[in-house]
């Protein structure tokens, strides 16, 4: 097992960050219209296993790299995303800017900007957690803790109705056991998907089951329930594992492993076309709400990959997607790396 592209891996990624893009989309054009539509069930649908799979995959390589020296180690898990949150921040909160003066003042909107800095601001939230998680998984690494011991006290703080309104303490209970368990467990996640593959039939009907539980837990009420929401979390993640190793090998759909290889840019940039598309749609008042948010999830995923096709094209705005060689830290700096937009 290497960090080098993994096609299953891609295609995952993928099909996560279009769930991420699609929850963003919906409730955004439903908060805005007053009311709901069609697509609000799939994303209702897909709430157990969004982001546990994406913290499941952020983790999978990681036993590749936490032998590192710290100084490398944490040019490459905190440094690099470090400095894809400001820039993206900066620009998020200054096209919010001048609703965010008028709402709470010039004063009031310098110090929300402030605030981002230890509460993660709007969408960018995913990439001010993976750094705390990395530094936690080393720490715990070097110090000899048992994986089990982290493990369990991972779920416990998942199970724990933890709710103090700091986004970086909520998520970390919530979220931090599947980005360990995609740490610990890569080798059987990676068995799990080759096990997919030779035996299609079998993980259809599995996939089947998972559908029908997750479903109609979702429809009763109970998803985000102690223990169950840890539960679908798990079961989903690995549903998606099977579901793109089932996709890779029927050889379709290439499109989402090229969104997986490019989810950051995806990420990072798709708020502003979301915001567009939404406020051009509701204008136009022609579609239902359902419509509407699909074609702004449309719109949203596609608008990324638009702009990091122009910026190949043209040389020009690598800053927004690489880092520049400044924002190395000493001595970790190398041509490949910089070469590539994203780990």
């Amino acid at each position: 097992m290497t960090a080098e592209r993994v096609d299953w891996v891609d295609t995952a990624k993928g099909i996560c960050i279009l769930f991420v893009v699609m929850m963003h989309s919906v409730l955004g054009v439903e908060a805005a219209a007053g009311e709901t539509g069609w697509m609000n069930a799939v994303v209702a649908y897909a709430a157990p296993f969004r982001m546990p799979d994406f913290f499941l995959i952020s983790g999978l390589f990681l036993s590749n790299v936490i032998a590192r020296d710290w100084k490398l180690y944490l040019d490459r898990k905190v440094a690099h995303f470090a400095y894809f949150y400001v820039l993206w921040m900066t620009i998020q909160f200054a096209v919010k800017a001048p609703v965010f003066a008028a709402e709470m003042g010039a004063a009031g909107a310098l110090e929300f900007y402030l605030l981002s800095f230890i509460q993660p601001f709007g969408t960018l939230w995913f990439i001010y957690m993976l750094p705390v998680f990395f530094v936690v998984t080393k720490l715990a690494h070097d110090r000899g803790v048992p994986w089990q011991l982290m493990l369990a006290g991972s779920a416990l703080l998942q199970l724990a109705p933890i709710h103090t309104d700091w986004l970086l303490v909520d998520e970390f209970a919530s979220r931090y056991v599947f980005f360990y368990a995609g740490f610990i467990f890569a080798p059987r996640i990676f068995a799990l998907a080759a096990w997919a593959r030779a035996r299609i039939g079998v993980s259809l009907g599995c996939l089947l089951v998972w559908s029908l539980v997750n479903g109609g837990l979702v429809a009763l009420g109970w998803a985000a329930l102690p223990g169950i929401a840890l539960a679908l979390g798990a079961a989903g993640a690995g549903a998606i594992i099977l579901t793109s190793a089932l996709i890779v090998t029927s050889g379709r759909l290439e499109f989402l492993r090229n969104f997986g290889r490019n989810s950051i840019v995806i990420y990072l940039a798709f708020f502003f076309p979301m915001g567009v598309a939404r406020v051009v749609l509701l204008k136009l008042g022609i579609l239902d709400i359902g419509t509407v948010s699909l074609i702004v999830t449309i719109v949203a995923s596609v608008s990324p990959m638009i702009l990091l096709w122009l910026v190949q094209r043209t040389g020009f705005g690598w800053f927004l997607f690489r880092r520049p060689q400044w924002a190395y830290l000493t001595g970790t700096y190398t041509e490949k790396r910089q070469a590539q937009a994203a780990e």
